[in-house]
């Protein structure tokens, strides 16, 4: 139908578009049903970039942005096939593209065999069952901008795995949406037991990503990063979906994500399972919506199952479809299908006001039927479409029909109900009057005239309101973003402040759903300003003292839009700004933000917890505060949600244990050393508890050693339970009178002290000095300087030092690679004496017990000032 089709062709191009930018982060990936190497790992290239290309240089290899492979150590330790190396997309300075390595360890990620005789393939990380002993894979009908139709699972016959028979008559419906490299998705079922999680794979079965499910009768999730093969899966429909179960863990029901052009005009959809329950895998889903003028009602049923393969005989069955209200005929509709094209289009002329409203309440079923044989039968409730996303609207004197610089807002979060009541809550602030109306309407027919659906002017002392009498028409222009809020005041009658309703797509923010937005007005600023903008924003902190935030923003002119930046205040005294204390949170473009901040400090925690902090957005014509709001969010936090102390017993104190199935279910979580770690956790390490210290951030665990700064004293103790020398007879922090405290490796100084700091988990920053003020207490860093050097060819003579060198000259003082010193190795971060053997450790795997390594000095005729390390490898003895 031509309501389905002409729109859709120019929708498409911005969604592809944002396909090609992905983010700067690498995969996470998952396990596999039909297990398989975890991902398409592109073989080691040579170093042949193109003049100027951005990429990775990694082991003597160049690799291009995105690009995936397994790191190879060499000898002794060779390929290492559980961990996943990615080339980051970054940019410098300048803005130029530019790449970062960063790997991770995949072996948390291997899947759970059902099998008894799994077994390790070479080069593969994970073991996998022997062929001819895997499961079936289950059906799902779905759609998306990308779509996916869900079905029920199939199972293998005896004797062989083809053909497959299905096992359940469950259907879904998965919406999906490609912002950049983030692929958002909201999923419907009906007849499914309770899903565990959402599995997407490859062709191949290999598992790409899983996202657990919490009970709910409607999934939203989002899968962060995709890389440039999963992409690329994605364009060409090659992406499968799966609900997994806790009786089906290998997909319950699953299907192909494709994309489909009635998406991006539906506004009604209905989910269809089989009217008798013996015909598995059978179902269907419909998208529909009306016309632009007149109440026609255009859909596409697609259905999976109805036919049988065709014959010679009978290539074409008939089908019809009927709409139904309380189980009688409306209308009906015959076609022929076939195999080939088993999609049915069609449209439905002069829906009536009685029909238009009960399409709008839910009370409309959608049934179809096959003539022949082998009759079946689909049936669903046709209701509003389902989705993750917020109805949202920011109400600003900019937008209003006649323009106000007032600097009020209005801020409204709205939910539309099966039943076709929309929900809405409306926040109004500084205003110039009484509010006197608060109106719902369309896009005005003549300029400056406005046209009014619903006078929704909340009762005193109310801003919850409900409109229980939508028909389709306002349901299909909801969806659409063709509504508006209109406030009304005393001395602006016809609106002082006025916004579009839109989407506000999924981003996994829960204080969307359980909290009103913080409305954010000029007049809130300090001192007031009068400006035509506003906005509102999401503000909250998680368990781990992060805080999460994501601002909407408008009526803000081009020259405006294109410099706007965030801050998180907190005031001493309210309206003194003398004792501000203010924070960056993100520069953005539009009129979107949102983010995370891991590390508030301590001052700005506090604010938040007694309700004196704000949330400031900042332009260019307004640089001291465009528009303003209150944020209180009660909370126990310490400085950047880090409750460690600054001894080094309580940095490494284990924190407050989680329920271990909790543990499991957090996509975040770590996995090491045979038990979860929550994220943002820092522990040490079984391997080395004295002088190692491990923490999780995202599914990633990093390993660091302690490093052990230089002591300004001759008599040193090593104490049992620490791993850094201490001065003999020195006073503890308590007893000192003069010194400074160093937040980056949480360790106190004496007055005076100077030190490269460190700072986790990048370990030692030798481009850097630190400087302790003892008459205030203050910590004073700067970069080092490195001198001038007069030769040609100036060497970095160990990686991690800051300043080349010329060839011959003198090591540094501070180094153990002074000449008048003991001949010594440097392995990793250690240094090891002449003789000295010891097992090297590699995070995040820990020590390698097959492996000997041993300093030797060189016997050449003038020894030079360093050892070298050699090896050795275990070799297995017949038993």
């Amino acid at each position: 139908p031509p309501a389905l089709r002409a729109p859709l062709a120019m929708a498409a191009v911005p969604l592809l578009l944002a396909a090609l930018l992905p983010l700067a982060l690498c995969p996470a990936p998952g396990g596999a049903s039909r297990p398989k190497p975890l991902l398409p790992i592109q073989p080691e290239k040579d170093p042949l970039p193109s003049k100027g290309a951005a990429g990775c240089s990694f082991g003597g290899r160049f690799y291009a942005l995105e690009d995936t492979w397994h790191p190879d150590l060499g000898e002794p330790f060779g390929v290492m096939h559980c961990v996943v190396c990615c080339c980051e997309p970054q940019r410098n300075r300048r803005g130029k593209p530019t790449g970062k390595v960063s790997c991770k360890n995949i072996k948390h990620d291997c899947p759970t065999l059902t099998c008894s005789e799994s077994v390790l393939l070479p080069g593969h990380c994970c073991k996998t069952c022997p062929k001819g002993k895997r499961q079936g894979p289950g059906f799902l009908l779905g759609l998306s901008a990308w779509h996916s139709a869900l079905r029920g699972t199939e199972r293998s016959v005896p004797g062989g795995v083809e053909p497959w028979l299905p096992l359940s008559s469950a259907v879904a419906k998965a919406r999906f949406t490609l912002v950049r490299s983030y692929l958002l998705f909201s999923i419907n079922y009906e007849r499914l037991g309770r899903p565990s999680r959402v599995r997407f794979t490859d062709p191949d079965g290999n598992v790409l990503f899983e996202h657990p499910v919490c009970p709910s009768p409607q999934i939203c999730g989002m899968w962060r990063n995709l890389h440039k093969p999963s992409i690329r899966l994605l364009k060409a429909e090659q992406l499968r979906i799966s609900l997994v179960t806790k009786s089906q863990p290998a997909g319950e029901i699953q299907g192909s994500i494709i994309k489909h052009r009635a998406l991006f005009a539906e506004t009604f959809s209905a989910i269809l399972t089989s009217v008798d329950l013996t015909h598995m895998g059978t179902g269907g889903i419909a998208m529909l919506t009306l016309s632009d003028t007149e109440n026609n009602l255009h859909f596409i049923l697609m259905a999976k199952g109805l036919l049988e393969p065709a014959d010679k005989e009978f290539p074409w069955v008939s089908l019809r479809v009927r709409i139904l209200h309380q189980n009688r005929v409306l209308r009906e509709v015959r076609a022929n299908i076939t195999m080939q094209d088993p999609d049915f289009a069609e449209v439905l002329s002069d829906l009536s006001s009685r029909e238009m409203l009960w399409l709008a309440q839910g009370q409309l079923k959608i049934t179809a039927e096959t003539e022949g044989r082998r009759r079946r039968q689909i049936a669903g409730y046709i209701t509003a479409r389902k989705s993750c996303d917020t109805l949202q609207s920011v109400l600003c004197g900019g937008d209003a029909l006649m323009p106000t610089k007032t600097g009020a807002v209005g801020s409204a979060k709205l939910a539309l109900h099966e039943n076709g009541t929309l929900e809405y809550q409306v926040q109004v602030a500084g205003t110039a009057s009484e509010v006197i109306s608060l109106t719902l309407e369309t896009k005005p027919r003549r300029k400056n005239k406005r046209s009014i659906l619903f006078d929704m002017t909340p009762k005193p002392g109310g801003s919850l309101g409900y409109c229980p009498h939508m028909n389709a028409r306002d349901t299909h222009m909801l969806l659409q973003s063709e509504l508006f809020l209109n406030v009304a005041t005393k001395d602006f009658e016809e609106g002082e402040v006025r916004g579009q309703i839109s989407s506000l797509l999924y981003s996994g923010l829960l204080a969307r759903y359980t909290e009103l937005p913080i409305p954010l007005a000029g007049q809130l600023v300090s001192p007031p300003v009068r400006t035509g903008s506003a906005g509102h924003a999401w503000v909250s902190l998680d368990e781990h003292c992060h805080l999460h935030y994501e601002i909407v923003v408008g009526g803000l002119g081009k020259s405006d839009d294109i410099a706007v930046s965030a801050h998180l205040h907190g005031v001493a005294e309210l309206g003194e700004r003398s004792h501000e204390h203010a924070r960056l949170l993100k520069g953005f473009y539009g009129t979107e933000a949102q983010g995370v901040v891991k590390d508030l400090d301590a001052e700005l925690l506090r604010h938040l917890a007694q309700g004196t902090a704000f949330l400031q957005v900042s332009t260019k014509v307004n640089p001291r505060g465009e528009m303003r709001g209150r944020v209180h969010i009660p909370n126990q936090c310490e400085s950047g949600g880090i409750r460690l102390g600054p001894e080094e017993d309580e940095l490494l104190e284990e924190p407050k244990p989680k329920d271990p199935e909790q543990l499991k279910k957090d996509p975040n979580s770590c996995f090491f050393e045979g038990q979860h770690r929550a994220h943002g956790s820092r522990w040490a390490p079984a391997y080395d508890r004295k002088c190692s210290l491990c923490s999780c951030q995202k599914r990633t665990v990093i390993c660091d050693p302690i490093l052990c700064q230089p002591l300004n004293c001759t008599q040193q103790v090593h104490l049992e339970d620490r791993c850094c020398p201490v001065c003999e007879g020195k006073p503890g922090r308590a007893e000192s009178r003069e010194g400074c405290y160093f937040d980056g490796d949480k360790t106190w100084r004496g007055a005076g002290t100077r030190w490269h700091p460190v700072v986790p988990p990048f370990g030692l920053i030798k481009c850097a000095i630190c400087t302790c003020k003892g008459a205030t207490g203050e910590v004073h860093c700067e970069k080092v300087q490195c001198p001038r050097l007069t030769c040609s060819n100036p060497v970095r003579v160990s990686p991690s030092d800051c300043c080349k060198q010329c060839p011959g000259a003198p090591p540094e003082l501070s180094d153990m690679m002074q000449a008048d010193g003991p001949r010594a190795c440097r392995f990793g971060r250690q240094w090891y004496m002449n003789n000295e053997s010891w097992h090297p450790t590699v995070p995040p795997f820990g020590e390698m017990k097959c492996i000997t390594c041993w300093c030797v000095v060189s016997a050449w005729g003038r020894p030079p000032p360093v050892g070298f390390a050699a090896w050795t490898q275990a070799q297995e003895q017949p038993l």
